[in-house]
């Protein structure tokens, strides 16, 4: 069952506010939004990407009556905490993803995200946790933004290296989801991060291009002061 599934099964009715992630895709929004409800969207954690629990708390409403939180490039959502956000508050908690086997390639991608964490210079490498998959490996760009993380990638392309931006805009500036909002950690997220590539396949020699790559630009980029 997906998320609309679930919510329109609890009961979720037209005119309910249900909390919802600010970074990443539109899909649960969009789902909240199939049900007739409202999304509100809640500021992320600056180290896992995904809800703060003290967000959400600050984002409950007398009209709030549930809570989507989702699993963000593998690293899991603290559904502790925010579960029991929802108990204070009497919200329906639903985890989208919630972490069941673990896929096939994991321990390979855990032992390229450690050598490239002991060896990348010039970004901020991902923070470990507890029951992370690394499906991404996601670096922070210092600098001035999303102009001196753009040109990096630029840079890492030219010189082989396949990377990504993950999240290209807030949920809350896509179309048909808009609201007049600002959360500091979701834009920051949305213009500092860049995925690596951490796939199983790749070979020593690929990482180490990775880690020459980014280790040759990383001098380049100065943090706003």
């Amino acid at each position: 069952m997906g998320t609309a599934g679930t919510l329109e099964s609890a009961g979720v009715r037209a005119g309910d506010e249900v909390v919802v992630p600010a970074y990443g895709n539109a899909e649960v929004a969009e789902a909240v939004v199939r049900v007739g409800a409202v999304p509100v969207f809640a500021d992320v954690d600056a180290d896992s990407y995904c809800l703060d629990p003290a967000a959400v708390s600050a984002a409950v409403s007398g009209r709030t009556v549930a809570v989507v939180a989702v699993h963000r490039f593998g690293r899991p959502a603290d559904a502790g905490r925010i579960r029991e956000v929802g108990r204070r508050h009497g919200l329906l908690v639903v985890v989208d993803g919630e972490p069941g086997a673990e896929p096939d390639g994991v321990e390979r991608r855990r032992t390229h995200a450690a050598y490239l964490d002991g060896r990348l210079s010039g970004v901020v490498t991902p923070t470990a946790a507890a029951g992370h998959t690394y499906e991404r490996y996601v670096v922070r760009v210092p600098g001035n933004g999303r102009p001196d993380r753009d040109a990096f990638a630029r840079a890492l392309r030219a010189r082989g290296v396949a990377c990504q931006v993950p999240v290209r805009a807030p949920v809350y500036r896509m179309p048909g989801l808009r609201r007049e909002v600002f959360l500091p950690c979701t834009e920051r997220a949305v213009e500092e991060t860049l995925a690596l590539p951490v796939h199983a396949g790749l070979s020593r020699r690929e990482l180490h291009k990775i880690v020459g790559a980014c280790n040759a630009l990383g001098g380049l980029l100065q943090p706003a002061f």
